[in-house]
Formats: structure tokens, sequence, C-alpha cells
């Protein structure tokens, strides 16, 4: 199973949009710039989550981007799957016929075992909210910021 940077750029979108939002829609621009993305890859990405009602876009001046649902009713799963991003570990790629198979019912001997897989993939990463994420990066900003706090004051008190 291999994530491709279509989906790890839309996670990472989804999460950057539900942290900035709190008092008007998020640009792409906006995106852009804080996580390194390519504009036109995120107008992209963000035509399919709208069209899968993940995001809902505000036009005119102060215009962007919203949630279109609260962040707990939103999971990784329904976002990776926006976007088209196969989740498929087997050979086949889901077409139900294995390359090169030798079986008579033409799947490879591993076939049951990466389509378990599959399911487990889907099974955990419909389990993560974006709210869970960015519960994450709430708790890890504030961990980062008070390190930094403690170092700045260790620094002070060094120096007087």
């Amino acid at each position: 199973m291999r994530l491709t940077t279509k989906g790890r750029f839309a996670v990472t979108a989804m999460i950057d949009l539900a942290l900035c939002q709190e008092k008007r829609p998020v640009t792409l621009a906006g995106i852009s710039q804080r996580q390194q993305v390519s504009l036109s890859y995120l107008e992209q990405l963000f035509g399919k989550l709208r069209r899968h009602e993940i995001v809902e876009s505000v036009r005119g001046p102060g215009g962007g981007y919203n949630l279109a649902r609260r962040a707990d009713k939103v999971t990784v799963a329904d976002i990776v799957m926006a976007v088209n991003e196969p989740i498929d570990a087997t050979q086949c790629g889901g077409k139900g016929i294995c390359e090169g198979a030798k079986q008579l019912d033409g799947y490879c001997m591993t076939h049951k075992l990466w389509l378990t897989l599959n399911q487990k993939i889907v099974e955990y990463l419909d389990s993560v909210s974006l709210q869970d994420l960015i519960d994450q990066q709430r708790l890890r900003k504030s961990a980062l910021e008070c390190s930094i706090g403690k170092a700045i004051g260790e620094r002070r008190t060094r120096f007087t």
C-alpha cells in the first residue's frame, strides 16, 4: 500500500484549513504558503473535496474555504477517498485478476493477505477523524511553545 502525495497533501491541507478557519474562510493561497504545496495542486484537490461535500467554498472578497461538516464528522478515509487516492495493496489493483498469477482463479497466492491489509487500512483511516488530527497539532504546538518558552527563560536566567 502506498499513499501518494495526493492523499498526504489533502490531509495536511485539511488540517491547516481546520486550524485556520475560526474567524473567516481560509484561502488556498494561504494554505499553499504555509504548507509549501502548489496552489494549482491545491485547487485540484479542493475541487474534489468540495464535490464530496467535505469543504465549502465562499466566493468574493474575504472568500476561501470552510469545512462543510464538523471536524469530528470527517475522517481521514473520507479525505483520502475524496481525492481519488486508491487504497490498494493487491497486485491486481483491485481488478480481481493478478498479473502473472499462476492460480486457476486468477489471483496471486497472497491476494487475500493484501486484500485484508486494504480493509485494515481503510478501517484505521476511517477511525481517525480530522478533529483527532487537529487536537494532536494543538497539543504539539502547545508542547513546542512551552519548550521554547522554557529555553528562552533559561537563556534569560544565564544572562542576568
